[in-house]
């Protein structure tokens, strides 16, 4: 595209017809031979080029500008990128506020760091207290534990020495009834032996007296007989 056309596209921004204005040919141009000859003004101390503006000139007029139109542009476009810088510049934070925004970090930090050791200091205080609290728990279910079973083994005991004291009892009264059929067998027995010895006897004296029968029956036939 010519530089013609472009100076005849309209321009809305600041910057565009700054561009224009510099780069429209001016009634009083330098000549090519005297422009040659001009050297740029040094700029003040205050204001500082963000980049060459001498090699930035050159090339364009390279590019066919004459030299009022390249300085023209030139100083459009360091005005353009000054601007640039500084709106750029004013929304980024100075070092004070860095500084300002870290100390408060650092302050924030340190306040919720002492907060969570606080909260972790007052976490384990209660975890403690709770423990302790189970530990107790613990110790009085123990002991209870341990009265209930000395209970028990204490109720064990007595039962078994009340049913030791019943079996010894029935096992006595079961040892008297056992002595008493005994004694009862053995006077039954002792009946008996008498009995037999009565039985005895008479049939002894049954015996003799039919000996002495057959033996005086005999003694009378034979005197019969002589």
């Amino acid at each position: 595209m010519s530089m013609s056309a472009l100076l005849s596209q309209p321009s809305t921004s600041r910057a565009g017809a700054a561009l224009c204005r510099a780069l429209r040919p001016r009634p009083h141009a330098i000549p090519p031979a005297l422009a040659s000859r001009r050297h740029f003004r040094p700029s003040p101390p205050a204001s500082t080029s963000h980049f060459d503006t001498h090699l930035f000139v050159q090339r364009l007029e390279k590019n066919g500008m004459t030299r009022e139109q390249a300085e023209g542009v030139m100083t459009v476009l360091a005005e353009v990128v000054e601007e640039s810088i500084k709106g750029m510049e004013a929304g980024l934070v100075s070092k004070a506020e860095q500084e300002k925004q870290r100390y408060t970090q650092k302050v924030d930090f340190a306040a919720l760091k002492s907060e969570l050791q606080l909260h972790e200091k007052n976490d384990l205080t209660l975890m403690k207290s709770e423990n302790d609290r189970l530990m107790a728990d613990v110790e009085k279910l123990k002991q209870r534990l341990r009265e209930e079973v000395t209970r028990t083994q204490a109720g064990v005991r007595l039962d078994l020495n009340l049913e030791k004291g019943r079996i010894r009892d029935e096992s006595s009264q079961q040892e008297l009834k056992i002595k008493e059929v005994d004694t009862r067998i053995e006077s039954e027995i002792a009946g008996l032996r008498t009995q037999i010895e009565q039985a005895k006897f008479s049939i002894l004296q049954y015996l003799v007296g039919v000996a002495t029968g057959s033996g005086a029956l005999l003694l009378a036939y034979m005197r019969m007989m002589r």
